[in-house]
C-alpha cells in the first residue's frame, strides 16, 4: 500500500516567510515527518522524493539538510525546475512512501508501560527503573511505544517545556536489533511534533556516552553537545545535547 505526501513552503497571508529556501527547508521536512507518522509510515518507508524549485541554484545549498533527513534511507530522487502556484514559494517536495505498518502509540495502561520500561532498561541499564518509577514518569511526561506490526521496536519520552526558554526534552530509543530502519527518525519526529504542540521553543536530549549510535543519531539531526557529566555516586558518563530554537529549525 502506498501513501503520497506533498507540500510546499507555506506563504502567510499578506507576507513572505523570513529567510531563504535553506532556512525554510527544515520546517517543511519536519512537517512532512509528522505527516508520515500520522499516515502510518516512517522515513524508512520513503521510496521516492521529488523536489520542485523555481530556481536551480537554490537546490544545492539544501543538500546538507536533505542528506541529514534522507541519508540513511536513500530513496530515488528527482529535482525539477518549474514555476510554483505562488511566486513567493521557494520549494515543493513530493514524497512517495510504502506503508509497512509502524504504529506509534502513547502509553496508557500497565502492559504498554511495562513494555516502555523494558526498552528503556535494555538501552540505558545504568538508569534502569522499577515499574513504580516508570509510573511516576507516566504521570509527568508523555511516554510512547513503537511497534512494527505487533513487535515492540522502540519507545520515546517527551518532557514538557521548562523555564523561560521553554526547553523540552525529546528522547527516542530503538532496540538494537531494529536500528537502521528509520524507526528512530519516526519516534524523534513524533516527539518533536508533540513538543511543539506543548509550546517548546528549543529541545534537548540526553545520551549515555557509551551509546555511540545514539550520539551520531542526535548529531545528524542537528543536536550539539552542551555538557558531559557523571551523576553523584555513579561512574557512567552522560551527554546532554541541544537542538536550538524550534522557531528556526522547524
Amino acid at each position: 500500500m502506498r501513501c503520497l505526501w506533498t507540500g510546499a513552503v507555506p506563504v502567510p497571508p499578506g507576507g513572505v516567510h523570513g529567510g531563504g529556501v535553506v532556512e525554510r527547508c527544515p520546517d517543511l521536512l519536519e512537517d512532512h515527518c509528522e505527516a508520515l507518522v500520522e499516515a502510518g509510515c516512517t522515513l524508512a518507508d520513503v521510496v521516492r522524493v521529488r523536489y520542485l524549485l523555481p530556481e536551480r541554484g537554490d537546490f544545492e545549498p539544501c543538500w546538507p539538510v536533505l542528506r541529514r533527513v534522507f541519508g540513511e534511507v536513500r530513496p530515488a530522487a528527482t529535482m525539477m525546475v518549474c514555476g510554483l502556484a505562488d511566486p513567493r514559494m521557494k520549494i515543493e517536495i513530493e514524497v512517495y512512501a510504502r506503508r509497512r505498518g509502524l504504529r506509534i502509540e502513547p502509553v496508557g495502561s500497565e502492559l504498554p508501560l511495562e513494555q516502555w520500561r523494558h526498552v528503556h532498561n535494555v538501552i540505558v541499564p545504568p538508569a534502569a527503573m522499577s515499574l513504580e518509577e516508570a509510573r511516576g514518569r507516566l504521570g509527568r511526561y508523555r511516554l510512547v511505544n513503537a511497534y512494527a506490526g505487533d513487535v515492540l521496536v522502540g519507545c520515546s519520552t517527551v518532557r514538557p517545556p521548562q523555564g523561560e526558554e521553554a526547553v523540552a526534552t525529546v528522547i527516542a530509543r530503538v532496540l538494537p536489533e531494529y536500528r537502521g530502519r528509520g524507526y528512530g527518525a519516526a519516534l524523534y519526529g513524533d516527539g518533536l511534533a508533540h513538543a511543539r504542540v506543548l509550546g517548546a521553543r528549543a529541545v534537548v536530549t540526553c545520551v549515555p556516552a557509551v551509546i555511540e549510535e545514539g550520539l551520531r543519531f542526535a548529531e545528524k539531526r542537528g543536536f550539539v553537545e552542551v555538557e558531559r557529566y557523571v551523576l553523584d555516586g555513579e561512574s557512567d558518563e552522560w551527554i546532554d545535547l541541544r537542538l536550538g530554537s524550534l522557531e528556526m529549525s522547524g
